[in-house]
């Protein structure tokens, strides 16, 4: 795997992974560096820290806390905790994996810093509502408490798919503009059904 084309590809779907979760993307990313495995890999200087042993015990622990502060919010608490905080720690972990992944292989970071942030925005515009609709049809709190393990599966998923095959990013990012098309086409036809009701 060689180019340009292909780890732009890398660091978009390792945006995408994060604007779901970030913190299983950004413990894969750091352990495959580490390991030298499956061309990612974090320059020295800049970006070197995002495979180093304290970063992601810090991102182990801001997973931990994250549950942690699941467990002892309300549900409407949380989702604005998620929302604000863990929506912040999305734009800056994809910003930072994509702008590490083109410095890694000689390129100019800047444009993976912005091109990462968007990635990870869209990706968590996309994901929140769905998940947010899914915790207001649930009555059960273990219920709606598993959606982040699985909202945390799939980014791990995704993010590891994209290692293997860095194009899958472009794929990804096709897949969740769609859906976001799709969301908003919806919400289009209930507004629009709406207005002929009131008439």
């Amino acid at each position: 795997m060689h180019g340009i084309a292909f780890y732009i590809g890398l660091g978009l779907g390792l945006a995408l992974a994060c604007g779901l979760r970030p913190y299983l993307p950004l413990l894969l990313a750091g352990a495959l560096s580490r390991a030298g495995a499956l061309g990612v890999s974090f320059p020295p200087h800049h970006y070197h820290f995002l495979e180093s042993g304290w970063w992601l015990l810090v991102v182990t622990l801001a997973l931990v806390v994250s549950y942690v502060v699941q467990l002892r919010l309300d549900p409407e608490r949380f989702a604005r905790f998620s929302a604000e905080v863990v929506g912040a720690e999305s734009i800056a972990a994809g910003a930072l994996l994509f702008a590490g992944t083109l410095a890694a292989h000689g390129d100019a970071s800047w444009p993976g810093l912005i091109g990462g942030a968007a990635a990870a925005a869209l990706s968590a515009s996309v994901a929140t509502p769905v998940i947010a609709g899914a915790r207001a049809r649930l009555s059960d709190r273990s219920a709606r408490e598993a959606l982040t393990v699985y909202l945390d599966a799939a980014s791990l998923l995704l993010a590891a798919l994209v290692a293997l095959l860095h194009p899958l990013g472009y794929v990804a990012l096709a897949a969740i503009v769609w859906f976001r098309l799709r969301r908003r086409a919806r919400a289009g036809e209930r507004y629009a059904g709406l207005r002929i009701l009131r008439r």
